[in-house]
């Protein structure tokens, strides 16, 4: 079993535990390291170096930019201190009311390529399938950006092309219908992405480290888990800047001064964000852990503990 994901298993099986952690890898001058700088820390703990005795700045080096499957660091865009800072904007700028449709479909366009962009790089790779990028895997990827892109949209496409003009209407459109759409497209983007592992099969570990097989099974929980983590980000970012904007146009102040109301809920999406990053990677654990009575036949004969564990993915 990597060293990350070991210390995962040491560290990371309650919330709060998590959460702290999660605070501490997202610091975005992680990603000012090098990709040799990456993996020597790496290397250190992989060498037989004691997780209590690393350097706590090679361990969160490793721990935030190194694939726990491969070993190997992750592309910079997508390593999960890069995220919060390329995901703001595109959440925040997605929100806000906007007049025309190609304006919109812009915006998606950016978010679901970078949604997409880090699910697939982030997810599990024990499987030698899922390590192998195909054509069906990029028709795969093309799709699910297509998709969600114009899905994303809908709130303003229905408003344009069909004439929508009454008040009621207009808030159903651009406050209430985007937070479920936008959390439904965070789980299809992952199942999208990450649908293979759930055929295929993800490693599953004893309590000692030592792989045991492939799990459909767990597969299958690992992309469960990942998608309801992007639903409560994306759902809870989508709907208290939506709600937000409800309530400041019943002030008149601010119905007073329209900047303002365009100002408050971009702000908040931003804080939203940022509040909900950590805690949304840290609802379910990295080094997951399933019954093997859950899991095939074949891989629990020989296991003596009640549990396996598999590495979640982010």
């Amino acid at each position: 079993m990597d060293p990350n994901l070991l210390y995962w298993k040491d560290h990371g099986q309650s919330v709060f535990s998590r959460l702290r952690i999660w605070v501490n890898l997202l610091d975005p001058v992680f990603l000012r390291a090098s990709d040799e700088e990456i993996q020597k820390a790496h290397d250190l703990l992989k060498d037989g170096t004691s997780l209590k005795d690393a350097d706590e700045n090679a361990l969160n080096l490793s721990l935030s930019s190194v694939h726990a499957d491969s070993g190997k660091p992750l592309p910079l865009l997508f390593r999960p201190p890069a995220f919060m800072p390329l995901s703001l904007p595109l959440v925040a700028g997605s929100v806000l009311p906007i007049p025309r449709v190609s304006i919109a479909l812009s915006w998606q366009f950016l978010l679901q390529s970078y949604s997409v962009g880090f699910n697939h790089a982030n997810r599990n790779l024990s499987s030698e399938q899922c390590r192998k990028v195909s054509l069906k895997q990029l028709l795969i990827l093309t799709g699910t950006v297509s998709y969600a892109t114009w899905a994303g949209a809908l709130p303003q496409i229905f408003i344009n092309r069909l004439g929508v003009g009454s008040a009621s209407a207009l808030i159903f459109f651009r406050s209430i219908f985007p937070v479920p759409l936008s959390a439904a497209l965070a789980v299809f983007s992952v199942y999208g992405v990450r649908g293979e592992e759930a055929e295929t099969g993800i490693m599953v570990f004893d309590s000692s480290g030592s792989p045991v097989g492939l799990s459909k099974a767990a597969g299958q929980k690992a992309v469960k888990e990942t998608a309801l983590s992007r639903a409560a980000l994306m759902g809870t970012a989508t709907a208290v800047p939506n709600l937000l904007g409800l309530l400041l146009r019943r002030i008149k102040s601010f119905q007073r001064n329209p900047f303002k109301l365009v100002l408050l809920p971009y702000l908040s999406a931003l804080l939203v964000m940022g509040l909900m990053i950590p805690t949304s990677f840290s609802l379910f654990p990295q080094l997951g852990t399933i019954r093997k009575e859950d899991v095939e036949e074949k891989l629990n004969a020989g296991v003596l503990d009640g549990l396996l564990y598999y590495h979640r993915g982010l």
